[in-house]
């Protein structure tokens, strides 16, 4: 298999180390797949990665065995998960969502290639050297979609132009939470917009964060890209606020 052929199969342009060599060893070749939510909240993406090693001649229980780890949101479980996998001898590590599980992958192991697919920047969270040149062990893509905060605050309040406040919602427990919450923030300076700063990541937090925010009567509210908030994207928990989510 070649790096090019493992391109769809987190539902994205993901690449990835040969999976050739590994077969060649005794027994079934096993992925490993580490993530720090739950299997339903991820169920669209283990489709496309199914879908693609079958177009790539390879059928999970036929010739080739995946090994699933969910952290279920927590994430200090991910270093004991990350150490199963390679005690299991996985071929590969394909791991999404937030660097966390990534980061708990590369902590595991410095010989077994990791895939990772997620929306913040893989340099400055310690995954990779740097873009064109990733180095060690790890690769993968990411959409940069943490880095977009900014400009989607923007957008929406190109939207809301009459909005008096604007609420932007940051997983704290996010690596990537401080410098997305900053960018929003110096955008909302450089307009004079109001902005309203609301932390969760946890179901507790998330309804006290829409009660403040209907408290504090926001017009509009930005959620930022995270796991936590995107397998909640079908949640109505308030109304007659105009919301701008990320894209999964």
């Amino acid at each position: 298999m070649t790096r090019r052929k493992f391109i769809t199969l987190l539902g994205g342009a993901t690449v990835v180390w040969p999976l050739a060599a590994r077969a060649q060893q005794a027994g079934m070749p096993v992925i490993g797949v580490l993530n720090g939510q739950s299997p339903d909240t991820y169920a669209h993406l283990m489709a496309a990665l199914r879908k693609g090693l079958i177009e790539s001649g390879y059928v999970e229980g036929q010739n080739l065995a995946i090994e699933y780890r969910w952290a279920e949101g927590q994430n200090d479980r991910l270093p004991g998960l990350a150490a199963e996998l390679v005690h299991r001898g996985v071929a590969v590590i394909v791991t999404g969502g937030s660097p966390i599980s990534s980061l708990a992958a590369k902590a595991a192991t410095s010989t077994i290639p990791i895939v990772f697919a997620f929306g913040g920047d893989p340099v400055k969270s310690g995954l990779v050297a740097s873009l064109n040149r990733p180095g060690g062990n790890v690769t993968g893509v990411s959409q940069l979609s943490n880095l977009l905060e900014e400009k989607r605050f923007g957008l929406l309040h190109e939207l809301m132009p009459t909005a008096a406040v604007i609420a932007v919602l940051v997983n704290p427990k996010n690596p990537t939470a401080e410098t997305e919450a900053s960018d929003v923030q110096a955008a909302a300076r450089t307009i004079g917009q109001r902005l309203l700063l609301l932390n969760a990541s946890s179901e507790r937090e998330l309804d006290a964060a829409f009660a403040t925010l209907v408290q504090r009567r926001a017009g509009a509210l930005v959620v930022t890209s995270d796991p936590f908030f995107n397998s909640r994207r079908c949640r109505r928990a308030i109304h007659n606020v105009n919301m701008l989510l990320p894209v999964a």
